[in-house]
């Protein structure tokens, strides 16, 4: 019981109120561990050329763009909201719950889970920015990187497990996107424009999860 309850005080902290990137995206001392954009970043092991023939097999298009794009405006606002939804999934799910546990003492580590949720607020803003350019890519195969040994619990020094296994990554597409439909349908948006906007969330999800799958896959086979 008390390590549900030090969970769930830690999942629902309003640790950031996101305010997005005008005039400049976030850097590394607002937001730590979020290295969008960094030098430092390796370069991903596609090219943008392959980019958009992946975008092409998942029928994601210019349209999808401008959906994700007016999506950003409409979610916002209700950023901390959707990550108290995801995060309480989270928190009532025990397989999920135990790649945010401290491996020394078994429960959960309320620096690590506040340090993912700034970044998972901020990874909401770029999501609905759709910007699919090289830094782009390039931090989409490093946020798959901290899912996988190769660097996980590397940037915020977390004392977890050393991975979150595979089937984990890609099962989670279906909760992330089918919870945030409501949200997409809170300012007043025709019925017509929110599905296409939560079509538009389901396909860039859907792609950043495969590009996150990067590390998993066996080399010359991705």
């Amino acid at each position: 019981m008390r390590v549900r309850i030090l969970l769930i005080g830690g999942l629902f902290m309003t640790l950031t109120s996101a305010t997005g990137y005008a005039g400049g995206r976030p850097s590394g001392d607002e937001i730590p561990g979020y290295t969008y954009g960094s030098e430092e970043l390796p370069a991903a092991p596609i090219s943008l050329q392959e980019l958009d023939l992946l975008k092409g097999a998942l029928l994601f298009g210019d349209e999808d763009v401008r959906y994700l794009q007016m999506s950003r405006e409409v979610l916002q606002d209700q950023v901390e909201d959707v990550l108290d939804v995801w995060y309480g999934f989270v928190a009532s799910t025990p397989q999920l719950v135990k790649y945010f546990e401290n491996t020394e003492t078994g429960q959960p580590d309320g620096d690590y889970l506040g340090a993912v949720r700034k970044r998972f607020a901020q990874w909401i803003l770029d999501t609905a920015a759709a910007e699919y350019d090289q830094e782009w890519l390039n931090y989409q195969f490093e946020i798959g990187r901290r899912h996988h040994s190769v660097a996980k619990n590397r940037t915020d020094g977390a004392k977890s497990v050393p991975i979150i296994h595979y089937r984990y990554v890609p099962a989670l597409h279906f909760p992330v996107t089918a919870t945030l439909k409501p949200f997409l349908a809170k300012k007043g948006h025709s019925a017509e424009d929110v599905e296409k906007m939560h079509d538009a969330w389901r396909k860039s999800v859907l792609l950043q999860v495969i590009l996150w799958s990067y590390p998993y896959v066996k080399e010359g086979d991705f």
